[in-house]
């Protein structure tokens, strides 16, 4: 089974292509956001590199968040479009478990994404007997709220995400030398790692099809926000 993933939550736009356990090719790009101009081309890219065509696709995968709403609009926008036209599955996985999925370490894994205003994207993970587990659900919350749930935990925890970068130095004033970080290579989303959960993800979700993927985006969008204050003001 061939199955094409890309994850746009962040500023990586990343795609990849995988056939049962072996990746056959992978592409990811920082470009400030401009995912509507480079995604497209980067799959052609990748598959005219694997002489392969989209119908040769069995499965599709996208991170559903969360993350940047642009970004995930235009990721999932355009795994519907490919999975709708050829009329084949489609599985969504979360940026987080994605994150958490690049790490093999004995311990708590905590992924963290910038959500700005001193918040993150957060969920903590461990594995347990070869499969990763979700130990507290995706959320946003403070930096501090984090912290504060973490320095109770007896297990050593491993970070990792583009939060990591503006956190570091108060995390490691927090938690001390129970607290680790990943290197740089494992702190950006991977599409590989959306592709691989997807095949293990595959047969256990019922009715996820092009028309019912939505985003998981955990909060308002901040358009959205300043449309509920002018409301609310006018009142």
């Amino acid at each position: 089974m061939k199955v094409l993933a890309v994850d746009t939550s962040t500023v990586i736009a990343t795609c990849a292509v995988m056939e049962e356990e072996k990746m056959l090719g992978e592409y990811s790009l920082d470009q400030k956001m401009s995912h509507s101009e480079n995604l497209v081309p980067m799959i052609k890219e990748v598959l005219d590199s694997l002489k392969l065509k989209v119908s040769d696709i069995d499965l599709f995968a996208v991170a559903i968040g969360p993350g940047s709403f642009t970004g995930l609009r235009i990721g999932i926008a355009t795994i519907k479009a490919l999975a709708h036209v050829y009329n084949k599955p489609v599985v969504g996985v979360s940026t987080l478990e994605a994150l958490a999925f690049n790490l093999s370490f004995n311990g708590l894994i905590v992924p963290i994404i910038d959500a700005r205003r001193d918040r993150v994207y957060t969920g903590i993970y461990k594995w347990e007997e070869g499969i990763l587990k979700n130990i507290m659900e995706p959320t946003v919350m403070e930096i501090d709220s984090l912290l504060d749930i973490l320095i109770k935990e007896e297990d050593p925890i491993m970070m990792n995400g583009n939060g990591i970068f503006l956190h570091r130095q108060h995390i490691k004033d927090k938690l001390g030398d129970k607290v680790y970080f990943a290197k740089n290579i494992h702190n950006s989303c991977r599409a590989l790692s959306v592709a691989e959960l997807a095949l293990q993800k595959k047969d256990k979700i019922e009715g996820t099809n092009y028309y019912n993927l939505v985003p998981e985006y955990l909060r308002e969008s901040q358009a959205q926000r300043e449309l509920k204050k002018k409301e609310s003001e006018a009142q």
